[in-house]
């Protein structure tokens, strides 16, 4: 009758320190979760910066770009109303006046070539 009790016993035994290592090995994987968790949460949050810069980033240079074409384009009609008016004067000018005019409006011509 001993046998049986002590095998049950033996059982018992076993069955606490399973259940006690499983426990621990839960705790374990649950701690290395969580860190991991940490880790990805830190990660994602420095990604969520990063995205916020580059997005201010390139509201900025949308801005400038914006701003840059507008002055483009004013200085296109500048240069269109300088034309108009040197083009109205040009007959009231010398002949030697007018070569110089041309000449200069030529070499105008060449530093920003017509779009």
């Amino acid at each position: 009758m001993m046998f049986p009790q002590s095998r049950h016993s033996a059982s018992s035994q076993q069955l606490k320190f399973t259940t006690s290592d499983s426990c621990d090995r839960i705790k374990d994987e649950f701690q290395f979760l969580q860190a991991q968790y940490h880790s990805l949460k830190l990660e994602c949050d420095k990604l969520a910066s990063e995205k916020s810069e580059m997005q201010r980033h390139y509201i900025m240079y949308y801005e400038m770009s914006y701003g840059l074409n507008i002055e483009m384009h004013k200085q296109a009609e500048i240069v269109k109303r300088l034309n108009g008016i040197c083009a109205q004067i040009l007959p009231y000018l010398s002949q030697e006046h007018q070569q110089q005019v041309l000449a200069a409006i030529e070499r105008a011509k060449q530093v920003t070539p017509p779009r």
